[in-house]
Parts: structure tokens; sequence; C-alpha cells
């Protein structure tokens, strides 16, 4: 386990009688720093009251090979004796799927210890592969990896999913419908201060947070910001993006070749300066790709909650059986992959008032207070937990005492 999703939830867990220790791999996932930086294969470190196991893993940035070699070195170096040295004995044992051999590791640790596994599927392996095109679905890599997932899901005794409807996925592998549990991702709303930005002169100031990758489809955003350009209105919006990623460096050539002076690119941010660079955004912008095969079971981003969070409003380029903006009445939707539809809604924002925009971003605060604060996700993930030491028949995290 690891990232801002584990640390919000374990510090709300400990309000409900659990400890959580979060065993990651060493390698931040976006900006690839190290967290470990002398030899030790292991080191414990202490963030604000959670304790996090840091494992030391390849750098796994670049090939396919290169990316399974640093899952297969997590799983491993997790499994040793002297991992959990200065841990004590679990509870439970909690494996997240952010790829599917951390799950297995967790499942097996389970069993060594003779307490209950709870496998959390943050990512649908292989199905969100075959859906990208990056495995056929009757290969065999998909196949031994749905083999291993459903091995996964037939010996967790609570599966937690962050998509809404993923368990219609779930329970085709003879799973229970009771032992699937939704728990989306979520954000610390306290963080973020939602008061409007003071109005000026400038232009509406539109943001994106997040990977520059291929599912993120940001070639159709600055196509968009090319078409606003065109259409006289350069000078009324202006977009950042922070983040790092694949893409990067072929955007800003994209945004170069097309002239743009409404689109500038900056480095990532750590997750602790989100809030300040929201607070200096009018709204934000998320675009996806037109997989309709990607996104059948629902959406759960996190950057989406931050930027909802934050009080801003949100266009959005997706078609998704979920759709939070829609829900929250927050922001805009536009169809995926069609730079001038996007282009139509920022114009459309651009023409509300301050007022109305004000009202879109209260709506989405609103949202994320009563659905998707960590305090409400912990309460949820704690069901899950003490339904599960109460199965004794069935067979971490710790009980505090």
């Amino acid at each position: 386990m690891g990232g801002v999703r584990h640390f919000g939830i374990a510090q709300g867990l400990r309000e409900r009688g659990w400890r959580a220790t979060i065993i990651a791999g060493s390698v931040e996932l976006n900006s690839r720093r190290p967290r470990i930086v002398r030899a030790e294969q292991f080191v414990l470190e202490n963030f604000d009251g959670i304790p996090f196991l840091w494992i030391r893993v390849p750098d796994a940035s670049g090939s396919l090979c290169g990316r399974a070699w640093g899952m297969a070195s997590f799983a491993f170096h997790a499994l040793r004796r002297g991992a959990a040295r200065g841990l004590d004995p679990p509870d439970a044992v909690v494996g997240s799927s952010v790829h599917p051999l951390s799950g297995l590791a967790a499942a097996i640790l389970a069993r060594r210890y003779g307490v209950p596994f709870l496998f959390e599927v943050r990512d649908l392996w292989p199905e969100t592969l075959i859906a990208l095109g990056n495995l056929r679905r009757n290969g065999p890599v998909a196949r031994a990896m749905r083999l291993l997932e459903g091995n996964l899901y037939r010996r967790a005794t609570r599966i937690i999913t962050v998509l809404p409807y993923a368990a219609t996925y779930i329970v085709s592998f003879g799973v229970e419908p009771s032992r699937v549990v939704w728990v989306p991702n979520g954000v610390s709303t306290k963080r973020f201060n939602a008061a409007p930005r003071e109005p000026d002169d400038g232009p509406l100031r539109l943001c994106y947070l997040g990977a520059h990758g291929r599912a993120n489809d940001l070639e159709t955003l600055v196509d968009a910001m090319g078409q606003l350009q065109a259409r006289g209105l350069g000078r009324a919006v202006h977009l950042r993006l922070y983040g790092e990623g694949p893409r990067k460096a072929g955007l800003v050539a994209r945004a170069t070749r097309l002239g743009l002076q409404n689109v500038s690119f900056e480095a990532a941010v750590e997750s602790r300066d989100v809030p300040r660079i929201a607070a200096e955004a009018d709204a934000f912008v998320i675009t996806v790709l037109n997989r309709p095969g990607l996104y059948r079971y629902g959406v759960s981003m996190n950057k989406l909650f931050d930027y909802m969070a934050a009080g801003r409003p949100v266009v959005i380029a997706m078609d998704a059986p979920s759709n939070p903006i829609q829900e929250a009445c927050a922001g805009i939707t536009v169809a995926p992959e069609d730079a001038g539809a996007l282009a139509d809604g920022i114009e459309r924002l651009l023409s509300l008032s301050a007022e109305a925009r004000r009202k879109l971003g209260e709506n989405g605060r609103r949202y994320v207070e009563l659905n998707h604060d960590f305090g409400v996700l912990a309460a949820k993930f704690a069901a899950a937990l003490d339904e599960s030491v109460a199965q004794p028949s069935r067979v971490g995290g710790h009980r505090a005492g």
C-alpha cells in the first residue's frame, strides 16, 4: 500500500480503533524520487503518526520488463522475514492492487500471520491493460493475470474497490456480492481553502494538475486551447499544466507548433503543495481517452476530488457511467477526445458570471465533504476491517489498544 489515499484513510482509522502501517515501494510514482538514499533494503519512517515501511525497489519507469521486475522485487522483499522487523504482528493485512503482485504478497503475509486478508482493487488487472490495448484479452499474460486475480478475490474476506460498478465484474468470479465494498478515492477537505480567488483584470486561470500520460489525453486539451485562441479568446483564459509524464515533451512541442500564447507547462508539485496551487486557480479541467471499456465500471480520480475540494468549477471531457461533476452539478461535461467540444465547454465556463462559477464550485465542495472526505471513507474501511476480524473461520493493520 502507499500514497495519499492510504495515508488519509490510515489517519481516519486511528479514530476508529485501528493502527495502520503502510508498506510501499521506495520510488515515488511520478517524480521517481527515491525514498531510500542509503544502502538499506528497508527503512521505517513516521509521518504524522502513520508508520511507513519503505522497501527498496528498482526504478520501474522504463520498459514493460522493467516495470515487471520492479513489481516482482517489491513482492519478494515484502515477504522476507526481516521486512517486518520492529512491527507488531497484524490483526489484518490489506493488499492494494497498485500492481497485482502486491495483492499476492499481502495474501501470503495474511496466511503467514493467520489473519484476514482484504484485497483493495485500485485497477482491474488485466482489464485496464486490455482496454488500453496493451494486452490481448486471450493472450498468455492476460490469462495468467486473470487466474491470479480470481485467486485473490476468492481468498479475501472483503474486496474493497474504488470503482462504483466494479462489483458487477468481481462477482463474475464467483464472489458473494456481500463481500464487495465500495470505498472510493477521496481527499482531506480540511487541507483546502475553498474561498474564491480575488478577482482581477487578468484571464480566467484554468488549471490541470496530474500525470502527462497517454490515458490523460492532454493532446485534446492543448488543441482545444488552440481553438480558443483562434476564436479570439486567447487572452480570456490561460491554462497551466502541472505535472510530468512520458507525453510532456510532445505536448510542449505541440503547443509551440500551434503558437499558443495561452498555455504554460509547469513542474510537478508535491502533494502538500496541491492546496496552495489549487487556490491560485479559477477553474480546473480533466480530459481522458474515449475508451468505453476502460471506464465502464466508473471512475474515481484522485485529482478530481482535489479539484472539487478546492471549491472550483471543473470542465471534464469524459463519458463514463459515473460522473461526480454531473452528480454534484459542479461544472461542465463534454465528450472526450473532441477538441471542439472541449473548447465549447471552456467557452461556456467563460460566459458564466463569477457568481455562477462560485456556485458550481460550492456544489463540488459540498459533494466531496459528504461523500469523499477521508473521514467518511475511513469509517467504511474500518467497518470492512471490523467485519473481517469478526469472521474467525476465514483466514495488516493492528487493533489499537
